[in-house]
């Protein structure tokens, strides 16, 4: 198999769809000799805010000198980046050698258990504990969780830490309608004795995490109750303990961005306070002001002013439409709006028409994408637009300021057309 074989492989397994629980996971790993058990890693699970407090840890790690492997999802500009090191996408021969020992494993799962096949999920999150596990050592991994968390293929390892970045209400279909039944499957990755930096909105949520760590003898370190945040416009005065770090300014913008930065350095800090690295404080900060997310209120274009965004539930469009309030309120706001199944459209919507001067609905190539007519239907539609070609009206928007939204796989296309 060459590369194209083996990307096409792993993509095929998408028609097994999403199932959760880790049985297989187990299986395969336990043929493997489990390289699991052979990683440093922390987990870091949630709704929203996964991968930039991912990025904010990584940056912090590399610039106090450790090696850091990271597993991501979704991709934004190539597969390998899910699986890298130091920010460094794995190659595509490292790929084609990974699909070559987990391909066997995989057809046996089939032929020798009654377990089913493994997802395309499964399958990547397999090839992640082999690399770092078995081929390529490193001094820690980040694990980011899939959709869940209980259930998530990740949620076989024993972590040194846990971060909980958010709870909020996406792939209910699978996971619950409910906050609270969002937080029961979240909280599944809470293992005893390991520490839980965690910030949860929702009050029913929230109590019932603090009674699973306290169940666990956890160290629980709560954002806003432990941890503190003073922002102050682009600023925050970061505060836990005896420390307190003023003025930091982030390359990323947003209220979100300052929560997710404070719990990346509590995980730091308590790594340090347990003994595990080493930390020069400056370092840290320095690096962590200087991380950028590909995809997340990104600037991609000056004239006319082009963000785009992966917001992709509720929760993240609202954190969207406040930064917009607070970044960009001088300006006429018009926003292209593309999302998959599954997701609250209707909520979605009603948070960006707050900010839409116009609105452009459309549709891409992705399994799946919603069509347009089937977004379309949830708007009044005085001011809204059908867009057919969206490359097409891109290329020629001359507005004052467009968001494009919606879905973060059609953020990784849109990006496509900006950056190479």
């Amino acid at each position: 198999m060459d590369y194209l074989d083996s990307l096409h492989w792993i993509h095929e397994r998408t028609k097994f769809g999403i199932k959760p629980g880790v049985k297989r996971m187990k299986w395969m790993l336990s043929k493997l000799e489990h390289p699991e058990d052979n990683i440093q890693a922390v987990h870091v699970v949630g709704t929203n805010g996964k991968g930039s407090t991912v990025s904010y840890l990584r940056n912090a790690l590399v610039a106090n000198n450790y090696e850091v492997g990271t597993f991501t999802s979704p991709y934004i500009v190539t597969f390998n980046e899910r699986i890298s090191i130091n920010g460094v996408p794995i190659t595509n021969d490292e790929l084609v050698d990974l699909v070559q020992i987990v391909k066997p494993i995989s057809e046996r799962l089939e032929t020798e258990t009654d377990l089913g096949p493994a997802t395309e999920f499964e399958i990547i999150t397999l090839i992640m504990f082999v690399y770092f596990g078995s081929i390529r050592p490193v001094d820690f991994v980040l694990v980011e969780a899939g959709l869940g968390a209980l259930n998530d293929s990740t949620n076989v390892f024993q972590p040194i830490m846990t971060v909980l970045t958010s709870i909020g209400l996406d792939h209910t279909n699978i996971l619950g309608e409910t906050y609270m039944d969002i937080a029961r499957e979240k909280a599944g990755v809470i293992k005893p004795s390991v520490p839980l930096v965690y910030s949860i909105k929702p009050k029913d949520a929230l109590h019932f995490v603090r009674e699973v760590v306290e169940t666990n003898y956890n160290k629980g370190l709560e954002l806003d109750r432990d941890i503190h945040v003073i922002s102050d416009d682009a600023e925050f005065t970061y505060r836990y303990e005896s420390y307190e770090l003023e003025n930091i300014q982030l390359k990323m913008i947003g209220q979100h961005q300052h929560e997710n930065a404070a719990l990346a350095i509590t995980t730091l800090i308590e790594m340090f306070q347990r003994g595990i690295i080493q930390l020069d404080f400056n370092k840290m900060i320095d690096a962590i002001e200087n991380t950028t997310w590909s995809g997340r209120i990104e600037k991609v274009k000056d004239q006319p002013l082009i963000l785009i965004d992966g917001a992709h539930n509720k929760e993240s469009i609202d954190a969207l439409v406040n930064t917009l309030n607070q970044y960009y309120s001088d300006k006429k706001i018009d926003v292209l709006f593309a999302a998959i199944e599954g997701k609250p459209i209707g909520k979605m919507l009603n948070s960006l028409e707050d900010v839409a001067n116009r609105f452009y609905v459309t549709t891409f190539d992705f399994p799946k994408a919603l069509p347009i007519d089937a977004v379309y239907d949830y708007l009044e539609h005085d001011h809204i637009e059908k867009i057919q070609n969206y490359n097409s009206f891109i290329d020629e928007y001359d507005g004052e300021l467009l968001v494009i939204t919606g879905s973060l796989y059609f953020i990784s296309e849109v990006r496509k057309l900006f950056v190479q």
